[in-house]
């Protein structure tokens, strides 16, 4: 097929959310001011005590096993039968350099095609390509929440001739910051049909309503499960990801490790170490302030955006919304942000990196342009946090969504 070609995977651009990311720092070296609302980095500081674990460790020099540290992988193993009740024992869990390489690795070893919904992470489709695998998109709405229905899934499966399927869903949602109401329906088309199901859980411990839930509760059979340290503990950095492998799907595991022995060889042995005592040790208080403070400044960008020249849904998780200019000036969503940012200083990314059309007028918006070290300290004895707080300790979200309202008003 055309499409799946080497000369095709030669054509993919650099990751769109790392280019913005640095396209940022160089404005922001030239003298300019640029409200980061690009990048999806967490901003809080990795709790101290797993910070003095990693240091503790710092002598680790040995090669540990390709699938990963057997003390972390047992830790991983219990953390997610506490939160969802299914057992993914500690054979069937690897350890990857981030959550990334191992969705990279499942799209090099799986030979089939893949089912997206439109909005998706920027990588997953560039994965597909890399691993050769054709993909097929749904496309959402604003009313189901971003996420497809039951109907369009079973839909877009009769409509595909090769029925060795992979379908990734990704709650709470990058980019869209919203959670899927539906997993139970979704599960059962996807039992139905025979379907692989990749469950990005990697933002699922960033659910403002608290509310841990997994697609593998209704289909843990066929649901590969991955994760890792970047979003919730803030350690991107560090590149610790894992994934959890179902019985059913063992001959997929044996190759990722085989892929992963001939490539990475193994995940850096200090962090590996660390990463046991963010699965073991105790960090509500940590994750109670953090989710607090994502959540109310995501309310706050929400409540002061929103207008009839923004359409927006609620945040419900992670760090993102999705907000829409309705209009007829520009002509694609990557002209809208390069217009958006010339004029105001907002950096965003275009709907047309997640799977929408260009003529979207789609915008990825990261509500987390301020210093999280700090804002942990501010006096927060509630879980509404007031205005003044995060005028005070995120100043740059409230002066550059101030700037994006007023820009929206004359659209």
């Amino acid at each position: 097929m055309k499409d799946l070609t080497k000369k095709n995977i030669l054509k993919l651009k650099q990751s769109s959310t790392l280019v913005i990311n640095e396209k940022c720092k160089k404005l922001i070296n030239q003298g300019k001011k640029v409200y980061q609302f690009g990048f999806g980095q967490s901003p809080f500081p990795v709790p101290e005590a797993i910070v003095n674990t990693l240091k503790e460790n710092a002598h680790r020099k040995e090669y540990l096993p390709i699938q990963g540290l057997i003390k972390l992988r047992e830790s991983i193993s219990k953390n997610l039968e506490k939160k969802i009740g299914i057992n993914y024992p500690k054979e069937n869990i690897v350890i990857t350099p981030g959550s990334k390489e191992a969705m990279l690795l499942l799209h090099v070893a799986f030979n089939g095609e893949i089912i997206l919904s439109a909005p998706s992470w920027v990588s997953y489709e560039p994965q597909a390509i890399i691993g050769r695998n054709k993909v097929h998109w749904i496309q959402t709405t604003r009313e189901n929440n971003w996420f497809p229905t039951a109907q369009q899934l079973e839909k877009k499966i009769r409509s595909i001739k090769k029925k060795n399927l992979i379908f990734i869903i990704n709650s709470p949602n990058n980019p869209s910051g919203t959670i899927c109401k539906n997993l139970k329906e979704l599960a059962a088309v996807a039992k139905k049909y025979n379907l692989i199901v990749l469950s990005d859980e990697i933002y699922t411990d960033l659910t403002f309503c608290n509310k841990y839930e997994s697609i593998s509760q209704y289909y843990p059979e066929k649901t590969f499960i991955s994760g890792g340290l970047s979003k919730w503990c803030g350690a991107g950095g560090w590149r610790v990801g894992f994934f959890a492998v179902p019985d059913k799907l063992s001959e997929l595991l044996e190759n990722i490790k085989t892929l992963a022995s001939e490539s990475y060889s193994t995940v850096n042995s200090p962090a590996q170490f660390a990463a046991v005592k963010a699965y073991e040790g105790d960090f509500k208080e940590y994750k109670d302030k953090t989710l607090n403070i994502l959540r109310s400044v995501g309310n706050y960008v929400y409540n002061n955006l929103k207008s009839n020249k923004v359409l927006i849904n609620p945040p419900q998780g992670a760090f993102y919304l999705m907000p829409e200019f309705p209009n007829k000036k520009y002509k694609t969503s990557t002209e809208l942000c390069e217009r958006i940012l010339d004029t105001t200083g907002v950096a965003m990314l275009p709907a047309s990196d997640f799977g929408f059309s260009p003529k979207k007028m789609l915008t990825r918006l990261c509500y987390i342009d301020f210093n999280g070290t700090e804002f942990l300290k501010a006096p927060i004895n509630s879980k509404i946090i007031d205005d003044k707080i995060i005028e005070k300790y995120a100043p740059n979200v409230v002066e550059g969504v101030k700037k994006l309202s007023n820009w929206a008003k004359n659209l």
